[in-house]
């Protein structure tokens, strides 16, 4: 149960929808976001939230999910499983293109089936046919028309028309030439088309020349339309042929519709899968706005909140730079009632719809932004008494609106209902109000119900610290510079701040001193103490904060101190053993050298010369020595001073990291913004223009490739700079490629002419025509087709519309030729 009628209204819940909505690709989609609805079903609250987070992962790490041409073709399907109805060719290409978009999906879930389960088990079994495509595929054209080869009929009377179309084309420009040459006919004339017929513009003064019938004349009269009378029955054949190509294609269509209706109930269930995919991934991509999470959940009425934050007033105050307070709040059962008081202004409003639309967005199936360690109840009714529901038709004032709101409160509150209600007891006398707010106040808790109220009533801050159940919370507020802090403490009431605000304001002190007089000194110490009760606590809070950083910081010098300590410790030990070795290495040469003296001295027979020079020798190597091993502690002094410098290097590597770090973080937090036609460098690498943006991902065009990508991964680079590094990884273009290129410029028409062409050939002649448009970057074009029947002109308007760079297009301007020609901008 949710009350009143216009609830969501009240919490804002309206336009969490219609940011959902925003995010939808098809009008199906949107529908299921007008069917979210308030839901007491544990299971599928469960269901609905995994769906969306599997759905997160999806935008957040894969890049090849289809999210093009969600049509819902359901209305044609529906409408065919008449008897003679068919599909028309605009309906087929819609038909075609959801079903390939259907199929992409279902291939996407299948690779996928362990990754996302609750998205896999939902799609169940979702059929496609490959049967339904390929009949599709071979009978409509990449351009939007029926293909010639949709029939071997089909194929002959078009082959037909092509050949009496082409003889027709020959004679006309030979008729036109024989014209100009008699002067009949303006040197710079050409062939028009008027009622799908071909003719020649010829002066009204030579209009009896020319044999043949006028169709049309020019808007001053000037120039008569003259179709050859020789070239009659030959245009009167290509319209019959025209009109049996229209009732082949017809048979074609209804054919196509007698094949498929027998697989219209199994396709319903397929584009309702559709729709269910467009649904959860709005609801996902607004989740990952907000920086929203599936909690954790049990089934009782029960609230534990950590840094839940408004969304709306986050994606506010985001847009400004600015950052909202979060909310922490608990409810259950021995704190089911919070009473939050404070001064005007201060956030309890805020909070208290901050309780009411995350509560019932969870309930909805849609994630909340509040931390991961928190924790959702569910609630089977939520009432709310916010704002002035006074009426002058029901003759209710505000405060009989309120109370008709806490009747029906009393009523239908329980143990599993969550009520909301704003500034309690207000509206009339306040001893009156206060005495008969505390008394609803004490049947809501009698009835076990669970609530956030808000008051400036002094006795319901009274009786919320002595009864059961119930806890007094405050806004804090900033007595010293008088400003709000917008946090919530639970445990004590908060004052109004009445006094203080007023002094702020500017009233004087004699009024104030009066009104303090007249309140009397109990309730103006009650509201002291309160105030220095919040100081302290504040003081209080704040010097266990420093103490604890100050713990951290000093847990830090320890902890690097020990560090130094056992690197010297390891440095210690390393020396003395190379030092021992080495002392090995002298002792084992020093009795060497002894050794081979003195027999050197027994071989000699203790000459003395010989001894002489034996002891000569032995002196030597003792200098040696002695110097190799000054020498070897000079070197183990060199190698301790190398190592502390090596260690001193370290730790300040080490800093210039953290202030390389500290300056990364900023350039990040600097980072330029993108915006679409940027160039960009993916990577430090590839080069590309960025052709659409969000927050999170952009499409970049990478040469002829275009994907999606991760924001992050970009950086904005400069045209010169763009241009050195494709010049650096790519070969030159030779000269003659640039001179090729220059002279498509200067000769390139943004104007073609396609009047008296057939449909495929006129399209081959656009197409190729848009090619050569993009490849030298002009985006302003006009296409030449005539009025006629139109045919050419729809032709050519349907293939416009499915070719993915152009913008838009439409008739020029009446002046300028009307429906006659159509203008092309370039989205590129």
């Amino acid at each position: 149960m949710i009350y009143p009628e216009n609830f969501e209204s009240k919490i804002k819940f309206d336009k969490i929808r219609q940011l959902i909505s925003n995010n939808c690709l098809s009008d199906m989609g949107r529908e299921l976001v007008s069917a979210i609805k308030f839901s007491t079903d544990a299971g599928w609250i469960e269901t609905s939230l995994a769906e969306t987070s599997e759905f997160m992962r999806i935008c957040q790490e894969e890049e090849n999910f289809p999210v093009s041409y969600y049509h819902d073709a359901r209305p044609f399907l529906l409408r065919i499983k008449v008897e003679g109805l068919f599909l028309e060719v605009n309906e087929l290409v819609v038909l075609k293109n959801s079903l390939e978009s259907l199929n992409a999906i279902m291939r996407f879930f299948n690779t996928k089936q362990e990754v996302y389960p609750h998205l896999v088990a939902r799609a169940g079994d979702v059929r496609v046919f490959p049967y339904i495509l390929q009949r599709l595929d071979s009978i409509v054209s990449k351009f939007g028309t029926i293909k010639d080869t949709a029939s071997p009929a089909l194929g002959n009377i078009r082959h037909s028309i092509a050949k009496k179309q082409s003889g027709i084309s020959r004679r006309m420009q030979s008729l036109l030439q024989k014209a100009q040459e008699e002067g009949w006919a303006d040197k710079d004339s050409n062939i028009a088309i008027r009622d799908g017929r071909m003719v020649i513009p010829v002066p009204a003064a030579f209009k009896r020349k020319l044999n043949g019938i006028v169709h049309d004349e020019s808007t001053t009269g000037k120039t008569s339309y003259i179709e050859p009378a020789e070239i009659i029955e030959t245009n009167n054949e290509i319209r019959e042929l025209q009109l049996e190509e229209k009732r082949e294609i017809t048979r074609i269509l209804r054919q196509f519709a007698d094949d498929l209706r027998p697989y219209i109930y199994d396709l319903i269930p397929a584009y309702d899968f559709m729709a269910f995919v467009d649904f959860v991934r709005a609801k996902a991509l607004f989740a990952i706005r907000v920086n929203a999470i599936v909690p954790l959940f049990e089934d009782t009425p029960s609230m534990l909140w950590y840094r839940a934050k408004h969304p709306l007033l986050y994606l506010s105050l985001k847009a400004n730079g600015k950052e909202v307070v979060p909310l922490d709040i608990e409810i259950n059962e021995d704190q089911r009632i919070i009473l939050i008081s404070g001064p005007n202004a201060g956030g309890k409003s805020v909070c208290l719809q901050t309780a009411g639309l995350l509560q019932y967005m969870f309930q909805c199936g849609v994630p909340v932004p509040v931390e991961e360690s928190s924790k959702f109840g569910i609630f089977h009714k939520i009432l709310i008494d916010m704002g002035d529901e006074q009426s002058l038709e029901n003759d209710l004032s505000t405060y009989s609106s309120h109370l008709v709101n806490m009747k029906n409160f009393i009523r239908y509150a329980s143990r599993d209902t969550l009520i909301l209600i704003d500034e309690f007891g207000t509206g009339t006398e306040p001893m009156l109000g206060g005495a008969i707010a505390e008394a609803i106040l004490n049947a809501l808790n009698n009835n076990q119900t669970r609530g956030v109220i808000t008051t400036h009533y002094t006795n319901l801050k009274h009786f919320a610290s002595s009864a059961s159940g119930i806890a007094n919370g405050a806004m804090l507020y900033d007595s010293h510079r008088m400003l709000p802090l917008f946090q919530l403490e639970i445990g004590k009431p908060g004052s109004s701040f009445a006094f203080e605000i007023a002094k702020k304001i500017g009233l004087p002190k004699e009024i104030l001193d009066d009104a303090a007089s007249k309140i009397g000194e109990d309730r103006v110490n009650f509201d002291k103490h309160l105030k220095e009760i919040l100081r302290d606590k504040r003081y209080w809070e704040e010097k266990r904060k420093r103490i604890h950083e100050n713990e951290k910081r000093l847990e830090e010098v320890l902890e690097r101190y020990k560090k130094e300590l056992d690197d010297a410790s390891k440095l210690r030990k390393t020396i003395i053993q190379e030092a021992q070795e080495k002392a090995k290495e002298l002792i084992s040469g020093a009795n060497k050298t002894i050794e081979n003296t003195i027999r050197q001295i027994k071989e000699s027979q203790a000459e003395k010369e010989q001894t002489r020079l034996v002891r000569q020798t032995f002196e030597e190597e003792k200098r040696r020595l002695l110097f190799s091993e000054e020498e070897e502690e000079e070197r183990l002094k060199r190698k301790i001073e190398k190592l502390k410098n090596r260690e001193k290097k370290q730790k300040e590597k080490g800093k210039r990291t953290q202030t390389s770090t500290s300056e990364e973080t900023d350039q990040q937090q600097q980072a330029p913004t993108f915006s679409k036609g940027d160039l960009v460098q993916l990577d430090n690498k590839a080069v590309g223009e960025i052709i659409e943006i969000n927050e999170k991902n952009a499409v970049i065009a990478l040469g002829g490739l275009m994907t999606t990508v991760k924001v992050e991964r970009l950086s904005k680079i400069s045209n010169s700079a763009a241009k050195k590094i494709t010049q650096n990884r790519m070969p030159r273009p030779s000269s003659n490629y640039l001179e090729n290129i220059s002279q498509k410029r200067m000769d390139f028409k943004p104007e073609i002419d396609v009047r008296g062409l057939r449909g495929d050939e006129a399209l081959m002649k656009v197409s190729e025509f848009i090619d050569n448009a993009v490849m030298l970057n002009m985006k302003d074009l006009r296409i030449l087709h005539g009025t006629g029947t139109g045919a050419l002109r729809q032709i050519i308007r349907d293939f416009l519309k499915t070719n993915p760079v152009v913008g838009s297009c439409g008739d020029e301007h009446v002046q300028m030729g009307g429906s006659g020609i159509t203008v092309v901008k370039l989205d590129i």
